[in-house]
């Protein structure tokens, strides 16, 4: 946003020619008083040398005196009517509107206050949908997984034995801890949310998160399968972590929310009866960790890796980049990157012979930002 002088002033910075700005509505009112009687003065004097009636000097005189009002006036009013648009159109909801900063007066200052005014609603409008659509996204996982077990019972696919009974608990346990952070919006809102970080073992851990994924993967078929979209039933999910005892220490919580979506980008993106692996190694640091995701669909075009992780990315169809065209809200990839970054690690896509490649470094312990 371009600033007039009084957006360049400093917050101690006296007014420049006492107070009366060159270029200010005081300036050119007290220079339209000066001209009109200049006009004025200087025709008397052509009168008086060349005998002219009194008359037709006074109606030349307010001729010229109304023409240069009558420009300086337009001058005023002019921006006075567009910033009127521009705050009859905020206040209906439409924050994409911006008054002219062309001027180096008052009104060029009130240009600045209104649009940076629009700047601010428009910000709080676009992160008040962002939450929505984040709670709508994170919400979704678990209870397809509750769902899809819950189906299973009912249809008598699977007994309600203990083990299915402790993981449509665990999806009732997520959909808790997710309320939970809802509850605590004014920490979102600031940027802080608190990390509960812990050592686990890896392999189990990452066992879980992929048996969520199978049971979560055919209830959004179901789901989806009424708007036209493909059931993703036949990609296979397998995992490969090494040494089978590596451990890490991170906030289990965020990393479900950083390998779910980026499982759930990848089967989106699978050809039929792909694979998809989860590949997790020793990082370069004590307790860091080092995640993979491949899946064997079409890959990101080089010149898209910047901008997979943005919010409401959706990508072209065919794009393996998180938000294809399946109607889903371009968040899944964007929150994965918001996980990484609290836990002070890098995602990004690497390099891959085949589909996409998503690789994901936490620092562990020590390196992890309070």
């Amino acid at each position: 946003m371009s600033g007039g002088p009084a957006a360049r002033r400093g917050p101690g910075e006296p007014e420049p020619w006492g107070g009366l700005r060159p270029f200010s509505i005081k300036t050119k009112l007290g220079a339209l008083v000066v001209i009109a009687v200049l006009i004025t003065t200087g025709l008397m004097m052509i009168a008086m040398r060349t005998a002219t009636e009194l008359r037709f000097i006074t109606v030349f005189s307010m001729i010229a005196t109304l023409l240069i009002t009558q420009f300086v006036a337009h001058s005023l009013t002019a921006p006075l009517d567009d910033m009127n648009a521009v705050a009859g159109a905020i206040s209906h909801g439409d924050y994409t509107r911006r008054v002219r900063e062309n001027r180096r007066d008052e009104l060029g200052d009130l240009a600045q206050t209104i649009n940076r005014m629009a700047d601010d609603l428009e910000a709080q409008d676009r992160q008040r949908k962002e939450l929505v659509a984040n709670v709508s996204h994170e919400l979704r996982t678990p209870i397809a997984g509750l769902r899809a077990v819950l189906e299973n019972i009912v249809d008598g696919v699977t007994t309600a034995d203990p083990e299915t009974m402790r993981t449509a608990l665990k999806q009732t346990e997520r959909l808790g801890r997710l309320v939970e952070t809802l509850l605590d919006l004014s920490r979102l809102d600031n940027g802080v949310v608190p990390l509960r970080q812990r050592r686990f073992e890896v392999w189990p851990y990452l066992s879980g998160v992929l048996k969520e994924a199978n049971m979560a993967v055919p209830a959004r078929a179901g789901i989806a399968s009424g708007s036209g979209s493909h059931t993703r039933t036949d990609v296979h999910l397998h995992l490969d972590v090494s040494p089978p005892e590596l451990t890490a220490h991170a906030d289990p919580e965020r990393i479900h929310q950083v390998v779910a979506n980026l499982i759930d980008n990848a089967v989106k993106h699978s050809p039929p009866h792909g694979r998809v692996i989860v590949k997790a190694r020793r990082g370069a640091l004590p307790e860091s960790l080092e995640l993979e995701v491949l899946d064997e669909g079409p890959g990101i075009p080089r010149s898209e890796w910047h901008r997979v992780f943005e919010r409401f990315n959706r990508g072209g169809a065919g794009a393996s980049n998180g938000q294809g065209g399946d109607g889903g809200t371009g968040l899944g990839l964007a929150i994965a990157r918001w996980a990484v970054d609290l836990h002070g690690g890098r995602i990004g896509v690497a390099e891959s012979e085949r589909g996409c490649r998503i690789l994901v470094t936490l620092p562990g312990e020590t390196s992890v930002p309070s």
